[in-house]
């Protein structure tokens, strides 16, 4: 049921990035944020998939960083810096602002503290973990995505996405799952071996759209 359920996630990300790929670039860097955001608040969510454990933020991870290169492929390079700032500034508002709902003294008929709590227990580490593991992924991804647009001379888009990402996900699989999962989930190399490749697999589905949405794009200027 998990395996049936991630492919129609990756499907409806994908197409909400396509979606705010025709609305413009202030709705592709807003979606950026919002799956920057999306990404930490499920990582803590353990699920087996194809026989292994992971974690459930896999999907908007690899989304959040086609936003950017889809930003950089057709607004450019500081539109694409720009997203990333303000992706960066979301992670640090969804860390300050999740650890002040928890300071909160709840009622006596409230039910809900517990449940707040185990979520967001482990938000600080994760956040900045993520926050430096989202720096240092972005900044790789931006240049090596515009170095490759350079040598390629604007062409073979989906194979510049999809290269950048493989790349730019295999770091971020190996940091992240140390930096801010290790001693959190069961298995940590579950998480780095089969995250990398539902990664591979999320980016080949993701990257093979690219030349559609350049389509796209040109029907819509």
């Amino acid at each position: 049921m998990n395996e049936l359920l991630f492919f129609i996630h990756v499907f409806l990300v994908v197409s909400f990035v396509m979606g705010a790929l025709r609305l413009g670039k202030a709705a592709l860097i807003a979606l950026s944020a919002v799956q920057a955001v999306l990404a930490n608040l499920f990582v803590v969510k353990q699920i087996d998939l194809f026989g292994f454990s992971i974690t459930c933020s896999d999907v908007f991870a690899v989304g959040g960083i086609l936003s950017i290169n889809l930003i950089q492929e057709f607004f450019g390079k500081e539109a694409a810096k720009l997203g990333m700032q303000i992706s960066l500034l979301s992670l640090f508002f969804f860390a300050v602002m999740s650890q002040i709902h928890l300071v909160y003294t709840p009622s006596l008929a409230d039910g809900t503290q517990s449940s707040f709590f185990t979520i967001f227990s482990s938000t600080p580490r994760i956040v900045f973990a993520s926050v430096f593991v989202f720096y240092v992924v972005q900044k790789l991804d931006i240049q090596l995505f515009g170095w490759m647009k350079k040598v390629f001379e604007g062409r073979n888009l989906p194979f510049r996405i999809g290269a950048s990402l493989v790349v730019s996900q295999f770091l971020d699989t190996i940091l992240f799952s140390f930096l801010g999962l290790y001693g959190i989930v069961d298995s940590i190399s579950d998480v780095v071996f089969v995250s990398f490749f539902v990664k591979c697999l999320i980016i080949a589905f993701s990257s093979s759209l690219a030349a559609f949405s350049k389509r796209f794009v040109k029907e819509i200027a």
